[in-house]
Order: C-alpha cells, then structure tokens, then sequence
C-alpha cells in the first residue's frame, strides 16, 4: 500500500463513521414523537412530556451541528496537511521526540479546546439553562476549564512521555511496558479517582447520620455488605440532573450519592438504588470490567506495536520524518472500527450486568422502589422513554427504562 491510498483509506473510515452516526442519530430521531408505552404513563404527564420531546429535538439539532463541525475541521485539517505543519511547528523548538510529541499534542488539543469550547458554553448556559438543568456559574465553567487542561498536561503528558521513552528504548516491545505502566495507572485510579481527582472539581462530605444512613447501613449489614464509606457530593452546583456511583475496591470502596440524588428520591428508593450499586460489586460486575479493560488495552497496544515503525503511518499524513507521535494519529483512525466494535460488545455486556444489578436489588430489596426511582430519575432529566432500537444498541450501555421496568415487573 502506498502513502497515497493509505491516506484516502483514513478519510474513507471517517466519511464511514460521520455518515453511519447520522443515520443512526436519524432513525432516533423519528421516534421522538411516538407515544410513551402504557408501563411508562405515570412519568410524565402531557405538558412534562411535550417538554421532553422539545428537550430531545434541542439536543439532537445541537449534536447535528456539533458533529458535522467537528467532521469538517477534521477532514479539513488532513486535505490542508495540518499535521505536517503543526509537527514542523514543534521540531522549530527542539529535536528531542518526547517533547516534540509533547508540543503536536499541546497544539491539536489546545486548538481542538479553543474552537469547541463556544459550542460546550452554549450547550451549558442555552440548552441545559432553558430547560431548568444548569447550576453551573461562568467561574465554575472556566475554572473546570483550566483544571481539566492542568489534569491533561500533568497525566496525559506524563503517560504519553514514558510510553514514547520506552518506545525509543525498547522498539517493538514498548508496548508490554506501555501496557504494564496503564494497567498501574488504571488501578491507581480505580482505588484512589474519589480521594484523588474528584475533590479537584467537587466537595464530598461523610453521609450524615440519620434515616438515610441507618436505612443503608441495615441493608448493607443484611446482605454482607461491609460499608464504611458513603459520601454526598455536592452536583448541585453545576446541574439539576441526579446521580450516584460506587468505586474502589477493597477496603477503598465507597459509594457517592449526588446531592440531588437524595433530593428527589425517598430513603427506600434511594436504598433500591444503592442495592442496585451493591449488585454491581456481589456480581463482580467491576472485577469483570477492570480486567476486560486492562485486556483491551493490552490488545490495542499490541496492535499498535506491529505498524507504528512503519513510515507508511507517518506519510500518509505528510509527514516525512517517520515519529511515533504522527503514527499515533494514523493508527489510532486505521483502528477505529475495531474500537467500535469492541465498544459494541461491552455495551451489550453491560446491559446484561445491568439486568443482572436490577435483579439483585428486587431480590435482596424490593422491585418496586427500584422501578420508582428509576422513572424519577428519567422524568427529572427528561430522559428519551420512546429511543430506536438500534440507536439503543449503538450507544447505550444500560438497558431502556422499559426494559428495566418489565424486568423488575417479572
């Protein structure tokens, strides 16, 4: 294969996926009108419904937008050589590959941030305030702007140096190091992300004794569940939209309920969705999906290591000093469908860990409360009640409300 072919192999892939994810976000969108399933009638009534159907249009037409601008930037930046200029831009300023690779990615990411960053402020401060969701403030918006930058620069920029170290040190075989040196970090953040990174954008403060915690302290106690850690963050300081999430393993597991989790549920409802969390853990759902993840990255550095010596990679993007950092761009593209379809599958496993949560929460619990919470929750976020099917399967990781509902109704 020559330079050339290689090259209108990259924008075929991306003209593929830009035209599949319309299609797709096409067919959703005719079902934005059709009538809620009677299981699903008391979620909203018809003026809470009208409001989600014109939530869902607001945000389709802004993700239509925000796509094709993205496509065209994209496809635009490979017919202009883009890259050729902003890697000679770097190797102006030095000739050592670390940092070489560190300015390239500086430069995309800051110009990709700096032309997206109006469509993210829209999306902020017009869509999610216009139908009652944001709280955020422009300090908060901007400040979790730098942290995010700040957060990049220190671990993206710190993983991408010894990756492209042990590459110049040990060829071919870079990748078992790349590979051990992920998984530490994957299971760093794992054990220590609440502690860590999240105090970085939210304060967390112990549950407060009280209903709420003698009510999960007694499950916990009646199904073997040693919890020493449950944490309110403070979400309401950026969105209305209500969450809750269980991380770490070991003696570092917590669970973190969202502010407005315990504001719009009842103590047994939040229970049911605690006992749901629990599920995940008894099952070992996050067992399953740490090593399933480490895997994967094992897999796709492995593959990366048979092609990124070639200078076929950096050529095909105009580029004629071969470089790691260039090949990365390539191969990350070249790989792609394979990345969608591993995506595929741990989506559907995680609709099926899903279920598997749901029934251990009937089971150890109660259905119902479960099945309240749930609606809540997707009334309180105008969630899509009514998604196509295969939209559903494309992009959801959890099962329909529906679904879930029929399931618990068994």
């Amino acid at each position: 294969m020559t330079a050339n072919n290689l090259f209108f192999l990259l924008i075929t892939i991306l003209v593929i996926s830009f035209i599949f994810d319309k299609i797709i976000n096409a067919l959703n969108a005719t079902r934005f009108n059709q009538d809620i399933p009677k299981e699903l009638k008391d979620v909203y009534d018809a003026e809470e419904y009208q409001k989600s159907q014109q939530y869902k249009k607001a945000n389709a037409q802004f993700a239509n937008i925000t796509s094709t601008f993205s496509f065209i930037l994209t496809v635009a930046f490979f017919l202009l050589d883009g890259f050729k200029y902003v890697d000679n831009f770097a190797r102006n300023f030095t000739n050592n590959p670390i940092l070489v690779a560190l300015l390239f990615f500086g430069i995309i990411m800051l110009g990709s941030d700096v032309l997206t960053t109006p469509l993210s402020y829209y999306k902020t401060f017009v869509i999610e305030e216009k139908f009652g969701f944001n709280k955020s403030t422009k300090k908060i918006f901007w400040l979790d702007k730098i942290k995010g930058w700040l957060m990049s620069i220190v671990l993206g920029g710190t993983i991408l140096s010894l990756i492209i170290w042990f590459y110049q040190f040990t060829g071919a075989n870079f990748w078992l190091y790349a590979w051990l040196l992920v998984t530490v970090f994957t299971l760093f953040m794992n054990l220590f992300y609440a502690k860590l990174i999240v105090p970085i954008f939210n304060k967390q403060k112990p549950l407060d004794n009280g209903e709420l915690k003698t009510a999960i302290e007694k499950y916990a106690s009646k199904v073997g569940f040693k919890l020493n850690n449950i944490f309110v963050i403070d979400g309401s300081k950026r969105s209305t939209k209500a969450n809750a999430y269980f991380s770490g393993f070991g003696s570092q597991k917590r669970v973190t309920l969202f502010d407005t989790l315990i504001n719009d549920l009842e103590t047994d409802e939040i229970v049911a969705v605690l006992a749901h969390e629990v599920g995940h853990y008894k099952r070992n759902h996050i067992i399953f999906n740490l090593i399933a993840s480490i895997l994967l990255t094992g897999f796709t550095l492995f593959i990366l290591s048979l092609f990124i010596n070639s200078p076929l990679l950096s050529n095909a993007l105009g580029v004629h000093i071969p470089s790691f950092h260039i090949g990365l761009i390539a191969f990350g593209i070249l790989y792609s469908p394979i990345s969608e379809i591993t995506g595929l599958f741990m989506n559907y496993i995680s609709r099926k860990f899903e279920y598997q949560a749901d029934d251990f929460a009937k089971e150890t619990f109660a259905s119902k409360p479960l099945i309240t919470s749930l609606k809540k929750l997707s009334k309180n976020s105008l969630s899509n009640l009514t998604p196509h099917p295969a939209y559903a399967f494309m992009h959801y990781s959890h099962p329909t409300l529906l679904e879930r509902v029929k399931n618990l109704e068994r």
